[in-house]
């Protein structure tokens, strides 16, 4: 590629304008999105990102499952480094989580092409089509999942929507086919990089617009069953109950002050509990809850992860109750490749962007594609630390810094 002599910075107001228009396919109230994988608004909202492709002067191509993929081709063959995010949201959620990356990634790429004309190596952008898990409670990453040749062959008439329908109907219900689903797969990407919003508060304290991910955390989540015996509230001694309640109390406190005392970046978080038969006055037979569970160190999270699996077996056998745990989900920590790390580090520099580097407490689509290439993450300032919720914010002079920063971090991966 040839190097001008002056870089045309990226605009702020266009990273804006493209966020703000994308934020209008399943707008929620004045600031939040509601746009879950295969509705109408998300269709229109790829079909949008499809247009910005075609915009940038990028070759255009849809796979199996619906993800929309731009190639700015390379001189010379070989795998491509390609940049992007989702564009699902929760329900509701904000207007840049997953967003804003796949704005980034057209505006980066873009700017790349106007800078240096053809680069030897090809780059791609790529729109993924599911990561919340907002529509399939219990699967998430089906986008980048179908890229990397990971999803099972008879998953998609598995899952079923909270909503109702399977996601073979939904899919077909699109005009895709989910017979196809293994045609999604790819072999020919040789470097993934997303950028995203930091979801946190870490860049705000430390007052900078941009951080280098060096590792995305590893999690596991459960779901924990207890088991007692329903009886009258008023009636039972204290000492004669068998209450899943009194359990389900004690191990919440429990698991939440093992990552307190632990410190940081452990962190754990009951999110979700059900009571039956939910009475005032009954004392319930049955409470389940899910426990979430992360840290970015393989080691201290196994110590974490015993710490509590040892609590609720302890509590529950204590207490009498009967105790079903499942795993839904179990990922280990996924580290960054170093080299695309320093070309990120690097590439910040050179633009005048100050940096931290950092870990990634939440998990993306950049821990999938970890299976079939080296990966890194550029995270963006969040006010507030605030995301999934109408309420994030992300300024467009952060989101700039960050688009020029992954721009000439392509630019010198392609050349």
């Amino acid at each position: 590629m040839t190097e001008p002599a002056a870089l045309q910075p990226i605009d702020p107001a266009v990273i804006q304008e493209m966020v703000g228009e994308l934020a209008r396919f399943g707008a929620w109230g004045e600031t939040g999105v509601n746009r879950l994988v295969y509705t109408p608004e998300w269709v229109a909202a790829q079909d949008h990102v499809a247009g910005w492709c075609t915009e940038a002067g990028l070759e255009v191509e849809r796979d199996a499952v619906g993800n929309v993929w731009g190639w700015l081709r390379g001189r010379k063959p070989g795998p491509a480094i390609v940049t992007g995010s989702h564009i699902d949201s929760q329900k509701p959620g904000g207007r840049f989580d997953g967003a804003l990356g796949v704005a980034a990634a057209v505006a980066a790429v873009r700017a790349v092409r106007e800078r240096h004309g053809t680069p030897r190596r090809t780059v791609g952008v790529v729109s993924l089509c599911e990561e919340e898990a907002s529509r399939f409670a219990r699967t998430n990453f089906w986008g980048s999942r179908a890229a990397t040749g990971t999803i099972a062959p008879t998953e998609a008439d598995r899952m079923r929507a909270i909503d109702g329908p399977t996601m073979a109907e939904i899919m077909r219900d699109v005009g895709l086919d989910p017979e196809r689903i293994p045609e999604a797969a790819r072999d020919d990407i040789g470097a993934f990089i997303e950028l995203h919003i930091e979801q946190g508060p870490l860049l705000e304290a430390a007052g900078l617009p941009v951080g280098v991910v060096e590792t995305i955390t590893g999690y596991r989540q459960y779901w924990i069953d207890l088991r007692g015996a329903a009886n009258h509230a008023g009636t039972t001694p204290m000492d004669l109950r068998r209450d899943p309640m009194a359990g389900a109390a004690e191990i919440v406190s429990g698991v939440i002050d093992t990552a307190h005392r632990m410190g940081r970046p452990a962190v754990t978080t009951v999110g979700r509990m059900t009571v039956e038969p939910n009475g005032r006055a009954v004392v319930p037979e049955r409470v389940g809850f899910t426990v979430d569970a992360r840290h970015p160190e393989p080691e201290a999270l196994a110590t974490l992860l015993a710490r509590h699996e040892g609590r609720w077996a302890e509590v529950a056998a204590r207490r009498g109750l009967g105790l079903a745990v499942r795993v839904d989900s179990d990922r280990p920590p996924c580290p960054c490749d170093p080299a695309l790390v320093e070309t990120l580090a690097a590439a910040a520099a050179e633009a005048g962007v100050p940096t931290m580097r950092m870990t990634s407490g939440a998990v993306h689509d950049a821990m999938q594609f970890a299976s079939v290439c080296p990966v890194a993450m550029l995270f963006v300032r969040s006010r507030g630390g605030v995301s999934h919720s109408p309420d994030e914010d992300t300024s467009a002079e952060d989101a700039a810094a960050g688009v020029e920063t992954l721009a000439r971090a392509l630019a010198r991966l392609a050349s």
